[in-house]
Formats: C-alpha cells, structure tokens, sequence
C-alpha cells in the first residue's frame, strides 16, 4: 500500500491510484468527466489545476503496446475529444501530454493545460513538476477549488452530451 495526497489535502491509501479510481473506490473531486468500456476521465486527484485530465484504462496494464485494437482506436478518440473539450469549454489553448511506462500507476494519460502563470516555471517539460506542486501548495484554496469543479461540471456535461464515440 501507499500513501498518497489528494489535491483537496485528504490521504489515502491504495495499492494503485489509478485501480482505485476507475473501479469507484477513490472518488475524484468533481466525480468522473467520462467513462466508456475501455477507459475512466477524471480530473487529476492530486493537483487542483483547472482542466487537467486523466485517461486512465479500467485495465490493468503498463504499456500502450498492451492495449488491445479496440482499446486504441477508443483511446484516440478519446484523447482526441477531451482535448477538443478543453479547447472549446475551457479555452486551453496548449496542453502537455503524459504518458510513462515506469508509473506505479497502470496505464493513464495525463493532459496537462498550459496557463500564463505557468510559464513563470518554465516552458519545457522541466517545468511541469514545480508548475503540479505549486497548484497543490498554493492552490489548494476555496476560490481555486471552485474553479476547478466547474470545469469539471463544463467538461463532464460537453463530452456526455451528443453522439457517443
């Protein structure tokens, strides 16, 4: 097990994160965005940054050459409508992408917004670590909070309206 801190500060233990909250046992802030056969969005638990996404496989593996053809054609499409969502809903005009084989995590995307203030830590991949514990450390306040939800509460209803994928 391991311990690991939520973004409204809250401690859990799991044995994977990912495990916990696709199979409903770890609610994430705002509930789940959109759900499908293959795959679990979320907002990211840990960090309370507004529009940051998790794509997460309800399955258990590590590694995109482990998913199966329907998986990926899923996992696309998918990346490629959360993306669109948070273009139009959210104005996120740029997004860092995430996906690493050496998690302790299974297999998840992580769809990181860039906003202005951001930059202040860099414009490279570098500055995405200081940017998430900055969001966890001073971000972690009702006004942000609030900011976060809704674009949750935005996403959610855009990506589960209209025709499925």
């Amino acid at each position: 097990m391991k311990t690991i801190t939520l973004a409204n500060g809250k401690m859990i233990e799991v044995e994977c994160l990912s495990c916990a909250v696709t199979s409903g046992l770890v609610e994430p802030d705002g509930g789940t965005i959109l759900e499908t056969e293959h795959f679990h969005a979320h907002q990211d638990v840990a960090y309370p940054v507004k529009g940051l996404v998790i794509l997460a496989s309800k399955r258990h593996i590590a590694c995109l050459d482990e998913l199966t053809e329907a998986e990926r054609l899923e996992y696309i499409s998918l990346l490629t409508k959360i993306r669109k969502a948070q273009r139009g809903v959210l104005g996120i005009e740029h997004v860092y992408y995430f996906y690493n084989e050496d998690t302790t995590h299974h297999f998840h995307t992580w769809l990181v917004p860039r906003y202005k203030w951001m930059y202040d830590f860099g414009r490279s991949v570098e500055s995405v670590r200081p940017v998430l514990l900055h969001a966890r450390n001073h971000m972690n306040h009702d006004e942000n909070l609030a900011e976060v939800r809704k674009a949750i509460a935005d996403l959610t209803d855009e990506l589960n309206r209209g025709t499925p994928l």
